[in-house]
């Protein structure tokens, strides 16, 4: 194993994680800014509200993430119309369709996340609310929201560490990622072992960082469900 090439590459492989961790963030925060007016719509009785968003989280669940970025930014700019619109700069942007890509993706299973842990907020602290003269609004707000954010953060953990490892297919649209920085590397030094484990060891302890900062969050914000002794 040649160290030294991979000791010599270190500014690459942090510049990338820059931008994989840039990408990780913009992702999640749209994702989870979308996804929570959604799953309040899956969750409702009327079929007209959730099942339009029951078939988004399908279709996006039940393809892969690389098809979805290559359609959008590989299978958009086929289209004539496509490219004289406004949204042209946008959309021949590689960021932007990542970022899109990897949103629309979280965005779907985090949906599903919230979905089932409103399902799971007991009845009690419903009927609890409703006699304390709330609404049904009031009480998602209130009560049914904040629990089930709490209750959701070990499966939403995984789901961010799921969406690190997925950003690494943001190479392929010419993004240097992680991922593309190893790519750069092996095209260079004809390394490929070296290469792709410094990529392994920083993706590695990114998601030894995140895994981490999500055990505080749920011990702290877990410990109300907890049973007592």
């Amino acid at each position: 194993m040649n160290l030294q090439v991979m000791w010599d590459s270190l500014p690459l492989y942090l510049a990338g994680a820059g931008t994989t961790l840039q990408l990780l963030a913009a992702a999640l925060a749209i994702g989870l800014a979308a996804a929570l007016p959604l799953a309040v719509l899956r969750s409702l009785p009327s079929a007209w509200a959730w099942r339009p968003v029951w078939l988004f989280t399908y279709v996006i669940r039940g393809t892969p993430l690389l098809v979805q970025l290559f359609l959008l930014y590989y299978g958009l700019a086929q289209f004539e119309w496509v490219r004289a619109s406004a949204a042209w700069p946008l959309l021949k942007s590689a960021w932007f369709c990542a970022v899109a890509a990897f949103a629309i993706n979280t965005c779907a299973y985090t949906v599903e996340i919230l979905h089932g842990a409103i399902k799971a907020v007991p009845a009690g602290e419903v009927e609890a609310a409703r006699a304390l003269g709330m609404g049904r609004w009031q009480a998602l707000r209130r009560i049914v929201l904040p629990s089930a954010l709490r209750r959701s953060l070990p499966a939403y953990g995984n789901e961010v560490v799921l969406m690190l490892h997925g950003t690494a297919l943001a190479s392929v649209v010419t993004l240097h990622d992680l991922t593309g920085v190893a790519r750069e590397v092996n095209s260079i030094h004809y390394l490929p072992f070296e290469a792709f484990v410094t990529a392994a060891l920083c993706y590695l302890v990114i998601t030894v960082v995140l895994v981490g900062a999500f055990q505080l969050a749920e011990r702290r914000w877990l410990r109300p469900f907890a049973p007592r002794g």
